[in-house]
């Protein structure tokens, strides 16, 4: 599934594609822990989903 965010460091719109379902998206949304609803997702595929933020836009905020 296509999951579109705006990063609220750059302001950039980002797309990932997430293996989750539409199901496991409500879920979540409807206030289930990610981690228990999408246990299988990474941590960086969580904080997007969460939050827009991608591996790269942290790296840079950190200085990495």
């Amino acid at each position: 599934m296509i999951i579109t965010r705006k990063s609220p460091f750059s302001g950039a719109i980002n797309s990932m594609d997430l293996d989750i379902t539409p199901q496991q998206l409500a879920d979540w949304e409807s206030g289930g822990l990610i981690q228990v609803v999408m246990p299988y997702l990474t941590p960086s595929e969580r904080e997007f989903l969460m939050t827009g933020i991608t591996d790269a836009e942290w790296d840079s905020a950190l200085g990495s």
